[in-house]
Order: C-alpha cells, then structure tokens, then sequence
C-alpha cells in the first residue's frame, strides 16, 4: 500500500513537473515576443531574448518528452537542448556587457570583442554537438528519466560555462555599483536574481547525479519541480526588470503593459494547457483514450479567463500601480472614454439636422462653426447645392449688419439669408457676464425655408430647442479643441522630461547632462508655432529653433536680430521642400504651395484650399504633413552643423 501511494505521488508530481515545464516554454516565447515588440532597439533587450530564446529552446524539448516518445525521439530532444545550451553563457556576457553600457561604464573595445569571441566558442561548441563528440550516447533505461552520457568536451563545455557564468556576474555587480538612484539599485538586484534562475535552471545536472538521483526518484522529481517553480517567477522578475530599459513610458505603463501581457498570454496559455492534461490522464485513468471534454475545457477556459482578466483590469491597475496619482490618472480615464470626438460630433448633429429638416419638412440644412473669424462647415444634410451656391462668408456680415428681426430675447433672433433661415449659435451666458452682454457666437445653424411660410410659436420654441443642443455640442468641440491645443504644446515637454527620467533610472551621471538635438516632434511644434508668427509675434521671437546651432550663424548676416535671422532660416528650410522646377500646381508641389501660401504669403485657409482644390480638413492634414517635412529638414541641417 506504500508503494502503491509512493508511485502515486511520483506520477503526480512527474504530470505537474511536465505542466510546469510547460508553462516555462510558453511563458519565456511570450516574453521573448514582449522584447520584440517593445524595446528591441535596446541592447539589454536584445541580449535578453537571446536568454529567452535558449530557455524556449531548452524547456520545449522538455515539454515533448514523453513515456510514448521513441527512444531516437528522446535521444533527438535531449540533444536539442543543448542548442539553446550552447549559446547561453554568450548571451549572459552580452547582457552584463550592455548593462555595463547602459550604466554609464562603455567598452573600449575589449569587452565588446570578448563577446564576439564567445559568440564564436558557443558555434564551436554547436558543431561539436552536430558532430556527435560534445555530447555520449543515451542511457536507455537511465533512472530516473535517459539522460546522456558525458565525454570529455562535455567536461570543457561545463567549465567554460562556469566561468563564463562567473564573468557575466562580475559585470552585473559592476553594473550595480554605478547605479545612483533607488529604482536603478532595486532593478539591477531583481535582474540578478532573476538571471540566476535560467544559468541554473537551464543546465541538465542528470550528467553528474544520475547515481545519486536513480536511489531517490521521489526526491529528485520533488527538488526538479521546486526548480522549476523558482526558474518561471524569476524569469517574469527578470523580464519585469529588462522591461524598463530602451523606453522612456511611466513605470505604471510599463508595469500595466507587461501584466497584462502575462496575464492574457502565459497565465491563460498555461492553465488552459494544465486542465487539458489533467482532464485527458483523467480519461486515460477510467479507460478512454479520447475524451470528449477536453476540447471543451480548453475553449471554456480560455473564454473565462479571458473574461474575468478584461473585467478585473481597472480594479487591479488602480490598486497595484496607480499609486498616489490614482485621482488624476481616473480622471484621464474617465476624459478617454466619454470624449466627444470628431466623429461623435457629426453624428450627434446630424440627428439635431435630422430632427429640424422634419420639424420644418426642409430640403437642406447645415451647422457651421466660428473659428476665429471664418466659418466653416460642420454638417449637411440634405440638397447640398442649396448651400453650393452661396458664399458662406456673407452670413457673418448680415448677421454684424444686424438685419434681422428681434424678438423679446436678444439671444433668440432669426434671420433669413439665401433662402435660409439663419439661427446664430451662442456660448452659454456665464455667471460673470452683464445681463445685457451677448455671449460669444459659437456658429450658426442654417435650415432651407421659404420667407412665405411663418413659423408658429411651436414650431420656434422647437426650432430653437434643437438649435440649443446644437450650440451645446460646438461649445463642447470648442472646449476639447482648447485641451487639445493645450495637450500638443504639453506633450513635447513631457516627452523630454520622461526620456531624461529613463536615462537617469540608469546613468544620471552622464545622460541627465547630455546636450542632445531635439527630437523632431518637438522641432515640428515650434516650425509650426514659428510659421504661424513668420511676419511678426511672440512665437517667432521666442521661438526655441533661435538656439539652433544653423540660425546662430546667421546672425553676424542679420546685425544680430534674431527674429530676422530665423525667418531667413524658415524661408531657407522650406525652400528645403521645394521640387525642382518652375512652380506649379500639381500634387507633388502641395506641400510647398501649402508652406508658401499659408505661412509666406499669409493667405487665409478658405482662399488657399480653394486654390488648391482642396477640402479644408484636408488642407490641415496636408498642412501638418508640410510642417513636419520641414522640420526633418531643419533636423537634417542642424545635425550636419553639429558633425
């Protein structure tokens, strides 16, 4: 009876290891993924799903043994291994050299052609496994599990991971002693932690303790399992720490992103595949070989998991990494999901259009809103030539003019213009204001009516309901479009300050004092803010682009004004755009054009896009694509000045 429970125990606990060792594979290819997507351009990370890929390759070949594996099948996989093997002390060197680089402390040379030289003796090591000397033939009936038998290259091949081992652990405590601020400290001890579970983990010890292992399988498999429970947390504890190097994200972010990554890969992977074996040794147990749940507990578990991650997620990322900012990150949230987008805008108002063409049985109606001193259409519906016809311009003027009846209220007055009846949009009356201020003229709301037929006093109080909604929703664009103008000249900043934060997680020395060329989305701001002032205003002589390098030389030309040296500059760069040739108006002259006549030439929007034959949100679309080729072209100058 013993025995009987003993083997019990050994077969369950050999079913877990397997589920286990699983997992491991699945978890380290998912991270491997994460590296790629997000932070290859880093070297750490780079050296670091080179570890990941020799863990994949290692604990896969693991994970397809199996008591129904033929014996060349286990033979096959056990040499496999030892691909991934091979190449891990050069991927160990790789990564402590990186660290090394990244905390401030660059190689000569030395350490850079040490790692190609081991690179170099792992592909040595690779053919020699090829070729049948690295590794002895298979113990068939080895107990506890066949293992390999050893040769002496096997005995080169352990010291030569030993001490590579060593030396990469040499550099990761170098790495640790230049580290200044708390996070980099804390970082760097998570990554040596974590880097000693694949190093050990990794390595197929049976070599060395067949004997000892074959007198007690129990233990072995119980210590087996515990080493592989310790080699997956420490692999994610490594990959949490790699995954603040090469991106300047907000630690939640990164802690959010790579979460969630695990949570709805690895974690959903992982039990999906332990309760299909579980449900299939339970089948094979009661004598079926094919078991008709297993399909289905797969697909259930997988929909519940991810089911139950998607509405636990706000709950756990304001409790584990929102921290003291949670109100205003809330906040934020909350502004994501109920903004009123441009899209939304539309939608809404063609309801209010729809609604007012059927109060008035009208063939056409439209919105317009005010910005600054233009208007420009929102929203048509209906017979649109109606509209065509007319200048739309003309309405500001008859409304200035003031021909139009009052009634009782003077918010509340209508007007007939072109065979429209006109209804002048107002902002919301303000505590602050006068009783007899007018709020501000938002735009105008246009519906196509005859002057013959009056409307009653139903069909104005309606009228004017609807053309309040409509008010409502452009002081709600209005207000959005102020936060966004205020967001875009934020973000630059922001952007700064969080590059020069994940330079000194690292090296504060050497980063934080660094002078660096901006990057060009802050340039593109600034061309635009500078274009937009080119004759003249604030924006062009305060105008960061004066500390460029290429307009300071152009200051001994202009007497020492600057404004005047960054204006020749600006024409300089946008010439930059310029095709080759006689000025045209074709499509590969737009941009230029677009430069030329907005900014140069100080022509307005409605006059330009018509010259153009071009919509006015087009205009702007193409107008950011002209910006921002001028300013890679400013970019591309001040780079050559500064070489």
């Amino acid at each position: 009876m013993f025995n009987g429970w003993t083997d019990g125990l050994l077969t369950g606990i050999q079913t877990f290891n397997q589920i286990l060792t699983a997992g491991i594979a699945i978890t380290a290819f998912s991270l491997f993924l994460y590296a790629l997507s997000f932070n290859l351009r880093d070297r750490v990370a780079r050296s670091f799903a080179l570890i990941l890929l020799g863990v994949v390759v290692v604990f896969t070949a693991e994970t397809l043994q199996s008591a129904d594996t033929p014996l060349w099948g286990i033979d096959l996989l056990l040499r496999l291994q030892w691909i991934g093997i091979a190449f891990l002390p050069a991927a160990y060197l790789h990564l402590s050299d990186a660290l090394l680089v990244t905390a401030g402390r660059p190689s000569r040379g030395r350490r850079r052609a040490a790692v190609r030289l081991v690179y170099l003796i792992s592909a040595g090591f690779l053919l020699l496994l090829s070729s049948g000397k690295l590794l002895g033939p298979i113990i068939a009936g080895g107990q506890p599990a066949p293992y390999l038998t050893r040769t002496a290259w096997t005995e080169v091949f352990t010291v030569y991971y030993v001490i590579i081992m060593l030396w990469a652990a040499v550099n990761f405590s170098r790495a640790y002693s230049r580290m200044l601020t708390r996070a980099g400290r804390r970082r760097m001890v998570y990554l040596m932690a974590g880097a000693t579970a694949p190093a050990l983990g990794c390595y197929p010890f049976l070599l060395y303790g067949s004997s000892v292992a074959a007198r007690h399988p129990l233990e072995f498999w119980i210590a087996v399992t515990l080493i592989n429970l310790i080699v997956g947390a420490l692999v994610v504890v490594m990959a949490y720490a790699v995954a603040f190097f090469g991106v300047s994200w907000p630690d939640r972010v990164v802690k959010t992103r790579l979460f969630k990554w695990i949570l709805r890969g690895p974690a959903v992977a992982s039990i999906a595949l332990g309760l299909m074996t579980v449900v299939r040794r339970g089948g094979e147990y009661f004598g079926s070989a094919y078991n008709a749940f297993v399909p289905l507990v797969v697909v259930v578990s997988i929909l519940l998991l991810e089911h139950l991650i998607t509405l636990a997620a706000p709950v756990w990322e304001r409790a584990l990494f929102f921290g003291r900012d949670r109100t205003e990150l809330s906040i934020l949230q909350n502004i994501e999901e109920r903004l009123l987008t441009r899209g939304d805008l539309q939608q809404f108002l063609e309801n209010v259009l729809a609604a007012v063409r059927d109060l008035l049985q009208s063939p056409a109606a439209f919105v317009a809103a005010l910005d600054e001193s233009d208007l420009s259409l929102i929203v048509t519906m209906g017979n649109r030539n109606l509209l065509d016809s007319n200048n739309l311009t003309d309405v500001l003027q008859v409304l200035q003019d003031g021909q139009a009846a009052r009634p009782a209220s003077p918010l509340q007055r209508e007007f007939t213009w072109s065979g429209f009846l006109i209804l002048p949009l107002h902002l919301r009356r303000q505590p602050e204001m006068d009783h007899d201020d007018i709020p501000p003229l938002l735009g105008l709301l246009g519906v196509a009516h005859s002057a013959e037929q009056p409307l009653d006093a139903d069909q104005r109080e309606a009228l004017w309901l609807l053309a309040a909604r409509a008010g409502l929703a452009l002081e709600d664009r209005q207000l959005q479009q102020r936060v966004f103008r205020s967001l875009e000249d934020l973000q630059p900043k922001v952007e700064m300050l969080q590059r020069l934060r994940a330079f000194g997680r690292y090296d504060s020395r050497v980063n934080l004092l660094a002078e660096n060329l901006p990057p060009e989305s802050d340039v593109s701001n600034w061309v635009k803010d500078a274009l937009g002032h080119y004759w003249g205003g604030p924006k062009l002589t305060a105008s960061p682009l004066i500390r460029l390098a290429v307009v300071q030389d152009l200051l001994d030309e202009h007497e020492g004004n600057a404004a005047n040296a960054l204006r020749a500059f600006l024409r300089k760069a946008v010439d930059q755009v310029k095709p080759v040739g006689d000025r045209r108006f074709t499509s590969e002259w737009i941009l230029f054009n677009i430069l030329e006549m907005k900014f140069i030439e100080g022509r307005k929007v409605r006059e330009v896009a018509s010259r153009l034959a071009l919509s006015e949100a087009d205009l702007y679309r193409k107008q950011r694509v002209a910006v921002e080729a001028v300013a890679r072209a400013i970019h591309e100058m001040e780079t050559e000045r500064q070489t």
